[in-house]
């Protein structure tokens, strides 16, 4: 039984939670809230603390914050030699106070309060200082998940900044299609086969395979139409940075 502290109530936190109460192998001994309320739903009032002061005994601490919250709220653990860790995919290592063992615990996914998530298939970034503590975060990583990896610092940034290509950026181009759809009055839905489609194709294929569409062929006269017909000139900007992306890569010649 690995017995865990949770700091933090927000999306990661919770969704954590959520998995660590499906797991057998793992007992929350407390999470640690500003607002006791916000996990309320999620766990006995009793194991809800809202001072660091009251923090018991466990075998690890995950910290599951925002980036820039991480190195303050590890100063203030009160508490030396155990081991401490990060959830984030951004944030280095070494921004955890070093009065303590450090690692990363990092869950490479988009979470969301209201969407459910089967965290078994959700890729576990670890990293730690040593060995021992490496295996302790192993442990707990697979008895919530089927894909753990070692990840250092530098590669869990690079991951990091591709999923927010990935995710991140990917998810704004569904707004702004969200958007001309609303402003002409076309049903957003009808393309939801398309965007699954899209994603399900890099199974087979690798995304420079996969790409089709206007700037792909070069149909200038495509791309010309489209351009006059957008309305927004934030919108055009995209069109254009996106096309001209796609055409200065050489492979899709």
């Amino acid at each position: 039984m690995i017995r865990i502290t949770l700091i933090g109530s927000g999306n990661v936190a919770q969704h954590l939670i959520k998995a660590f109460t499906k797991s057998e192998l793992v007992e929350i001994v407390q999470v640690y809230s500003r607002k006791k309320e916000n996990l309320a739903s999620l766990l006995d009032y009793d194991k809800i603390v809202n001072d660091f002061q009251e923090l018991k005994e466990a075998d690890l601490y995950i910290i599951a914050v925002s980036d820039k919250a991480i190195s303050e709220v590890s100063r203030q653990l009160p508490f030396q030699n155990r081991i401490v860790v990060h959830t984030s995919g951004a944030a280095s290592l070494d921004v955890l106070d070093s009065k303590n063992r450090k690692g990363v615990f990092y869950p490479l996914q988009t979470f969301s309060k209201k969407k459910d998530l089967d965290f078994s298939t959700i890729p576990m970034c670890l990293e730690a200082e040593n060995t021992f503590d490496f295996r302790v975060l192993e442990a707990l990583a697979k008895s919530i998940s089927n894909a753990v990896f070692p990840i250092n610092s530098d590669k869990r940034k690079a991951l990091h900044v591709a999923a927010v290509f990935v995710n991140n950026f990917t998810n704004h181009l569904y707004q702004i299609g969200q958007e001309i759809c609303e402003e002409h009055q076309v049903p957003f839905e009808v393309l939801k086969p398309l965007i699954r489609e899209t994603a399900e194709k890099i199974n087979t294929l690798s995304p420079v395979d996969a790409q089709t569409g206007p700037a792909k062929r070069h149909d200038s006269n495509t791309i010309e139409s489209h351009l006059d017909y957008l309305t927004r000139e934030n919108q055009k900007n995209i069109y254009k940075l996106l096309t001209q992306s796609i055409q200065d890569d050489r492979k899709t010649f």
